[in-house]
């Protein structure tokens, strides 16, 4: 059988555990381990000697378990028989896994019977290689990370079956809620399976549920779906319709403090007050009105309800009491009593307007006769 005078590792980046093809050497052969590696020397399914990363010119004094074990002398290019394994050290990551069958439990918030399912991936590493070694030597030459998936199939299958019907059960999530616990559950299933890979001596670095397989095609599963999707539609409907009235009621507001602020810039530019434009209002309506009385009412009302009492008051003061001087040249009447005007007589001068206060039969004003049917 041929000798190696080199050593190294021949496998890819995918393989957790590489054998040496071949099992004779001579002293004084060269042993390169790469990075994130560990060769180990194994004699009769004994692991030996280890060696970490860098390059070794094997003798005694590096293999002193195996020269112990084999009697090597010391010097010279001596065969020698044994088992040389390579172990990757570094993370081995998106190690799928998966659920073979579905897990039958009682929906928590609909009370229904429900089956479901997980898949994902997983980060392993290699954390003690004699563990590995003495636990999974003589299985396998190679362990690939199919290899170590099928290794722990059943284990896994296990934990993540019982831990997520748990989990369901104890946190009262509805199935329809799961996938934003996926993380929580992530985390609690890596907890529960960890023990399981140390005994290998491997770290569970990493563990994802990627999905929860639900029951699509299941009517019971389908009808309640329904129903949670259509509470929460209903309930969105509702939240959107007493915005969109809150933004109609905003806008209205906003409508009328801009047309307030219009007419303001507009009395301003013409130069008078809203006071005072709802005065001349006073005015017109007391001109179109049918009686004295009634003019004076109005104002009063008006005074009242716009709060320009005092300016109404100056006009029907104006209006009502002062006695106009008769134009020149026309012979005043004579003074007339304060009793009310006779009956059907007309209560504003038919030439010039003017509101007669008494029983007069001239207006004060333009002089003009008043008339009676």
């Amino acid at each position: 059988m041929a000798l190696f005078d080199v050593i190294q590792y021949d496998g890819d980046n995918g393989t957790f555990l590489w054998k040496h093809p071949s099992e004779d050497f001579n002293m004084l052969s060269q042993l390169i381990v790469h990075q994130s590696q560990e060769a180990v020397f194994l004699k009769d399914g004994r692991v030996l000697d280890l060696f970490g990363p860098g390059r070794y010119t094997l003798d005694s004094d590096n293999l002193p378990l195996l020269s112990a074990l084999v009697n090597l002398p010391f010097g010279g290019t001596s065969p020698f028989h044994c088992e040389v394994y390579f172990i990757n050290k570094s993370d081995q990551m998106a190690i799928k896994w998966g659920t073979d069958s579905k897990v039958e439990y009682l929906e928590p918030t609909y009370r229904f019977p429900i089956q479901i399912g997980a898949c994902g991936e997983m980060s392993l590493r290699v954390r003690d290689s004699y563990k590995l070694l003495t636990r999974l030597v003589g299985v396998d030459d190679v362990l690939t990370r199919e290899g170590l998936s099928r290794h722990f199939r059943s284990a896994v299958i296990t934990r993540v079956k019982t831990c997520l019907a748990q989990y369901m059960r104890e946190s009262g999530v509805s199935i329809f809620e799961i996938d934003s616990h996926l993380e929580a559950l992530s985390q609690k299933l890596q907890e529960q399976l960890a023990p399981d890979f140390e005994e290998y001596g491997l770290s569970l670095e990493r563990f994802y549920v990627m999905t929860v397989l639900k029951p699509e095609e299941d009517p019971t599963y389908r009808k309640f779906k329904d129903l949670y999707f259509r509470q929460y539609a209903d309930i969105a409907e509702a939240e959107l319709r007493q915005r969109v009235s809150a933004i109609d009621q905003a806008t209205a507001a906003q409508k009328l403090t801009a047309q307030a602020k219009a007419m303001a810039e507009k009395r301003s530019i013409e130069g008078y007050t809203y006071q005072q434009e709802r005065t001349l209002d006073v005015a017109e309506a007391m001109a179109g009105s049918g009686g004295a009385g009634a003019l004076g009412s109005m104002g009063m009302e008006l005074g009242i309800m716009t709060g320009v009492s005092r300016q109404v008051g100056q006009v029907m003061d104006s209006v009502l009491r002062t006695p106009a001087s008769p134009p020149p040249g026309t012979v005043p009447p004579p003074a007339a009593s304060a009793a009310a005007p006779a009956e059907g007589a007309a209560a504003f001068c038919g030439n010039c307007g003017h509101a007669f206060a008494g029983s007069e039969n001239f207006c004060p004003k333009c002089g003009g006769k008043r008339s009676r049917p």
